[in-house]
């Protein structure tokens, strides 16, 4: 026999902070059990911080401790999250650029993350992910498509011709 909930309404998931402001060991408990779920931005954590009605000073406070202690680091954020992006899902330099500066990943991270990667290589995997993708290059129709791929990817447009170029050539 199924189980009937006792009232009409679903528990929410997140997480209630107890009556009135929690304090700094509360606030740190709370971030560092966020951390161990999923990784996040010292952005993205603040954010989410402030959703949970957490005050300002105990955040900034909390925020700088986990930054002193090495629980949050945004450049081996953006390193392993340029990484990831580019060997599991595909991604050009310029997408991968855009997903972190709207995580709140600075310029300065963002280029030395994207920096791990040469223009060469960056070349060969739109090169390789249009040999595996089978696109067809032979006509300007398919050249096309095949731009439009990399460009949806977040390939730069130079990368992009110089992939399909590279095709063409390797047939």
């Amino acid at each position: 026999m199924p189980r009937r909930r006792q009232s009409g309404r679903r528990r929410s998931r997140r997480r209630r902070l107890p009556e009135g402001p929690p304090s700094v060991a509360e606030t740190y408990e709370l971030a560092l059990k966020a951390l161990g779920r999923k990784e996040r931005t010292e952005s993205e954590l603040a954010h989410w911080l402030t959703e949970r009605g957490v005050e300002e000073a105990e955040r900034i406070e909390v925020l700088t401790r986990l930054v002193e202690d090495g629980s949050i680091d945004d450049e081996r954020f953006a390193r392993r999250y340029a990484e990831d992006k580019r060997e599991l899902a595909g991604w050009g330099p310029e997408r991968i650029r855009e997903a972190l500066s709207s995580r709140g990943i600075s310029a300065d991270l963002i280029e030395a993350a994207l920096a791990a990667e040469s223009e060469d290589e960056v070349v060969a995997r739109a090169s390789a992910l249009l040999a595996r993708s089978g696109t067809e290059v032979a006509d300007e129709r398919g050249r096309k498509r095949a731009l439009a791929q990399l460009a949806r990817r977040g390939f730069p447009l130079e990368a992009a011709y110089d992939a399909v170029r590279a095709l063409e050539r390797n047939g």
